[in-house]
């Protein structure tokens, strides 16, 4: 169907009379629909899992809804704000990270400021760290601290100068970055509560922990010489190792050795004693037998060591060699 330009200017205000017919008779229905979608996108609201919705009615907190379907106040007389509760938050100090993954790329500007720390031998360190948070109290961080990033930010770096205060370069540099880390989480947590900010830290993470590049060759060469102390002085642990406990193993066994040749003196001076008293005795009983027994006795063990023996009659003039006692037989 073609439209149909008016003839004159009569027709045309017909025309626009009964437009205006025609919208005055929808207003009413399109103001209402407009309200009622105004309404309905005003009042519910939906909440996602790992958040909580904070209510503030007429700027005051009013009520925490969980995940799901709610219902609030229309025309902003509720107003909602959605807190993500399960979700750990990061700040980086020292460095910052443009885009993470596999081949992790990191800003070039340098962040001093916030990196240079001084320990408690008085020597300058770089020192880069992670903190990890989550948000323990909606309302706390809403109605609390105005820029909760930033509190927590000024916080971690206030008690990461305070313990690396604490610590002499060595120590944070090598043997005490755990002891470090857990000191920085209990301070920081303890100044957030005090605060009642509504954080809570997960962990800090000590990155690097180097001295500045101005002075880092220096410091290469003290540490190498510490090095090389330390490797001396574990080589002499090790010789004193080798030889102290061999000593003193020597010594033990010359003591025992020393001991144990004392008491076989005694114990056969012991049976000595005792057998010269049993001979006494029996010499006293049978004097006679004790005398002659002893005699030969004597005789037994002389005569072996004695070589040849000529036995001389007291008549006759020639030596005659009846016995040949040092071979235990008698002379043929």
């Amino acid at each position: 169907m073609a439209f149909k330009v008016p003839d004159t200017p009569e027709e045309l205000f017909r025309q626009g009379g009964r437009h205006i017919d025609n919208v005055s008779k929808w207003l009413p229905t399109i103001v209402l629909v407009i309200l009622i979608g105004f309404f309905a996108l005003t009042s519910f609201y939906s909440i996602g899992q790992g958040e909580v919705g904070v209510i503030r009615r007429f700027g005051k907190y009013s009520k925490t809804t969980q995940p799901g379907l709610h219902w609030k106040l229309p025309f902003n007389i509720d107003k909602l704000d959605k807190v993500r509760i399960e979700r750990v938050f990061k700040e980086e100090f020292g460095f910052r990270t443009m885009r993470p993954g596999v081949n992790t790329t990191y800003s070039a500007q340098s962040y001093d400021d916030e990196a240079l720390m001084l320990t408690g031998d008085l020597n300058v360190l770089d020192v880069t760290w992670i903190v990890h948070f989550k948000i323990k109290d909606p309302v706390h961080l809403l109605f609390n601290v105005r820029n909760p990033g930033e509190t927590v930010r000024d916080l971690s770096e206030a008690a990461m100068r305070q313990v690396i205060g604490d610590y002499s370069v060595n120590e944070a540099i090598t043997t005490r970055k755990t002891e470090i880390n857990l000191a920085v989480k209990d301070l920081l947590q303890e100044a957030l509560d005090n605060y009642q900010i509504g954080v809570q830290i997960d962990k800090i993470e000590l990155q690097e922990v180097l001295p500045p590049p101005m002075v880092k060759a220096s410091f290469n060469e003290v540490n190498e010489a510490e090095q090389e102390r330390e490797k001396v002085i574990n080589e002499s642990w090790e010789a004193y190792n080798k030889v102290i406990p061999k000593a003193k193993g020597q010594a033990e066994k010359t003591i025992r050795e020393a001991e144990g040749y004392a008491l076989a003196r005694v114990a056969r001076a012991q049976g000595d004693a005792a057998k010269f008293l049993e001979t006494w005795n029996a010499y006293k009983d049978s004097k006679e037998v004790t005398r002659r027994r002893l005699y030969l006795e004597t005789l037994g063990e002389i005569m072996p060591k004695a070589g040849k023996i000529f036995v001389f009659e007291p008549e006759a003039n020639n030596i005659l060699p009846l016995l040949n006692l040092s071979e235990g037989g008698v002379a043929k």
